[in-house]
């Protein structure tokens, strides 16, 4: 079983990770650790962290936040600057004390004040604390401190002393350009020191791969940089590499943004940026003997994610919508979600009639579906002949579709009515009422859908009308452009009955005609299908309808037990608890079937597996439809694999996680049968039981692992 931290000593170590952008705990331990290789430095950090913890959560601030280090991290870097750059006596301790406090209401504030505008404080309120206590400390009315140099940027560089020796023998052997890499990520905590700065490579290579190699892209460049221009003759201070230049290419190239090769482009065009407001910077504050610290970071992060914000289209560049602290996660998140959320990205459009129809002209048709007017259908009913009317089909009547009932396709308001046109005789079309009737319903801004050719004095909605999706709109007639009957259907972008089309999907539907699974979700049929609605198995819909409030008890065979809650955010999502490992899965549930987007927490735990077994559930018994999904790729056991795919992931993914489900119907119930396949390798098999209405467990073998559990619903609705 995973070990679960202290919630206080957890958000100590998560204050030292998130100076790197991290929630790993073990990147949050070496950097606590290597902080103590002097004892003054590690003591002074510690005390500040524990003393903004301590602050914060009396006064009241949001837990999530405190718990995450955020109000913390800036005190954390006031307490190593400060041990840093004096000397302990009575009346240190007495003004770290202060400067700490001063830190956390400036990082309270800023921090409230930034993300209303969807930005970050960064480390902005250490920057401009510890400005304040430096010229305290030199002005003319002394404070008591005792700075360890007259030169304040030399004792920035300083190495703790105590490990000089075996440092010096480090830098001998090394090589020069390594060992300056090393000794530049030290910086990041004012340390001068290459076992330091290994040691942190070694964390935030297990914290991230793609974190590490902007690290290493972002030194690279900017010394190529200088090379090449001589800015500086004698190299680039490694403070400025490690806290300005490496730390900005991380955080723009692989925090603030989706990872991809557009990231990277951007945090390498951050270097040079870098180098003027370096330069500009320490000119303006040597007048007052200040360093510029990590201004420069700020600057150029705050102003590029503005910069990027104020887009009216987010386009390729991708700011981070979820922040989970993990690039590789921040990245297969969001490369999952953007191929499998068409719930949450396209309003919910179900065929407009029941039963089985034909497409007889599709988008860009050769007849009428041309040009601006090329996104639309047209749909009639055929027999096994694929004839559109039964003998002799002289008369509209004769056709099947003629008098059919034609229905909402969505839930929305009627905006449009024409129900006065007459309908033609078969051969014959009326070009001057060119649509005939017509029925238009608004959906959402922006997004209408419109039937035409509809049956005359048969329309049973007016404008004004709030309709429901299925709702009876009218029948299907012959007229306007329409020489025989049939049911022409198009989305527009505004309400107008001449409105130029919008290529939109449809939510659900089947195809019979065609080889394959005969399920499609938000696709546009082609010519010549024949559609139908998806049957709706009740039993199984009803097995899924976990509304909040669902509470149900799992227990396993290995004497597991685990009791489960069904919850919604802020944010109105809902998700499955577990009360006993709080691992949480959230699912989207459309009605048509049940899917997972996201799992957090403890994959040891029975929600776990569940969420692997059902990751994508079809509400239908029909055998022949297949539920098929793509798991987020950081679900792959091959560790090994994962971390080659880390490193090369912006650009290119070569790992795919596949899933399938389908329906076997038993003698009490069902059966949903599951795999989790990579090319022709099965990974994962599962069987969820469903009987009356209800889950009743499930199985599953993964990596050599078998459960069986029993699924008990405490309460239903």
């Amino acid at each position: 079983m995973k070990l679960r931290i202290p919630a206080f000593i957890k958000a100590i170590i998560n204050t030292y990770s998130v100076l790197f952008f991290s929630q790993s705990s073990a990147l949050g331990v070496i950097l606590l650790l290597v902080t103590f290789f002097n004892i003054q430095i590690g003591l002074s950090g510690l005390g500040c962290v524990v003393f903004s913890l301590l602050i914060t959560k009396a006064m009241g601030y949001q837990r999530d936040t405190i718990q995450m280090g955020i109000y913390s991290f800036n005190a954390l870097l006031m307490g190593i600057a400060m041990g840093t750059f004096y000397h302990a006596n009575a009346l240190f301790f007495l003004w770290l004390g202060v400067a700490c406090l001063i830190t956390v209401i400036t990082t309270i504030i800023l921090t409230e004040r930034l993300t209303k505008l969807g930005l970050p404080a960064l480390s902005l309120p250490f920057v401009l604390t510890f400005w304040i206590i430096l010229l305290a400390a030199n002005s003319v009315f002394h404070t008591g401190l005792q700075q360890k140099s007259s030169y304040l940027l030399e004792e920035i560089y300083s190495g703790p002393g105590s490990l000089a020796g075996f440092q010096g023998y480090l830098s001998a052997k090394s090589p020069f350009y390594l060992n300056l890499f090393f000794r530049s990520l030290s910086a990041v905590l004012f340390q001068n020191n290459m076992l330091i700065g290994i040691l942190m490579s070694i964390g935030l290579l297990i914290h991230s791969r793609i974190t590490f190699s902007l690290l290493v892209i972002g030194f690279v460049v900017a010394c190529a940089l200088n090379g090449l221009t001589h800015t500086y003759p004698d190299g680039i201070s490694y403070y400025h590499l490690g806290a300005n230049f490496m730390m900005t290419t991380a955080a723009i190239g692989s925090f603030f943004m989706i990872p991809s090769w557009r990231s990277y482009l951007w945090a390498i065009v951050c270097i040079p940026v870098t180098f003027i407001l370096v330069n500009a910077f320490t000119g303006l504050l040597g007048l007052y003997y200040l360093p510029v610290l990590s201004l420069p970071f700020c600057i150029i992060n705050l102003t590029l994610l503005y910069f990027l914000m104020l887009r009216k289209m987010p386009g390729k560049m991708q700011l981070t919508p979820v922040q989970h602290y993990s690039p590789e996660r921040n990245l297969y998140q969001f490369l999952n979600h953007r191929d499998r959320l068409n719930d949450l990205k396209y309003f919910n459009i179900q065929l407009p009639f029941m039963g089985s129809w034909t497409v007889s002209q599709g988008y860009n048709g050769c007849i009428t579906h041309k040009g601006d007017w090329g996104h639309a259908l047209d749909f009639v009913i055929t027999d096994d002949d694929k004839n559109t009317y039964q003998y002799p089909g002289t008369q509209p009547e004769h056709f099947y579709c003629f008098g059919k009932p034609v229905l909402a396709c969505g839930d929305g308001i009627v905006e449009n009515v024409v129900d006065h046109v007459e309908d033609n005789p078969i051969g014959k079309t009326n070009i001057k009422e060119n649509w005939g009737n017509t029925v238009v319903i608004k959906h959402a801004t922006g997004l209408y859908s419109k039937v035409s050719h509809l049956k005359k004095n048969a329309i049973k909605v007016k404008p004004g009308d709030a309709v429901k999706q299925g709702d009876l709109l009218g029948y299907c007639g012959n007229s306007g452009h329409s020489p025989e009957p049939h049911l022409h259907f198009q989305l527009q972008a505004t309400p107008y009955i001449g409105s130029k089309t919008l290529a939109y999907p449809l939510s659900y539907y089947q195809v019979s005609n065609r080889s394959g699974n005969p399920l499609h979700s938000f696709d546009v049929p082609k010519e010549g299908d024949i559609l139908s609605s998806p049957d709706i198995n009740n039993a199984i819909k009803k097995a899924f309808d976990l509304q909040p409030g669902y509470v149900a008890t799992i227990a396993a065979t290995n004497d597991k037990l685990e009791v489960i809650e069904v919850y919604t955010d802020e944010l109105n999502q809902s998700y499955l608890y577990s009360h006993d490992t709080g691992a949480s899965a959230y699912f989207i549930n459309s009605g048509t079937q049940f899917y997972f987007t996201s799992f957090y927490g403890d994959k040891a735990s029975l929600l776990y597996s569940f969420y692997l077994a059902a990751y994508k559930i079809v509400f239908s018994n029909h055998e022949a439809v297949i539920a098929q999904d793509v798991y987020p790729i950081q679900l792959t056991g091959d560790k090994i694999r994962l971390w080659l795919q880390d490193f090369v992931a912006p650009f290119y993914q070569f790992i795919r996680l596949n899933y399938e489900s389908h329906c076997v119907p038993q003698k009490t119930g069902f059966a949903i049968r599951s795999k989790q396949f990579r090319a022709t390798k099965q990974l994962m098999e599962a069987t969820i039981y469903i009987g009356n209405n209800g889950l009743q467990g499930f199985g599953i073998q993964n990596n050599g692992t078998t459960i069986e559990a029993q699924w008990t619903t405490e309460n239903l609705y």
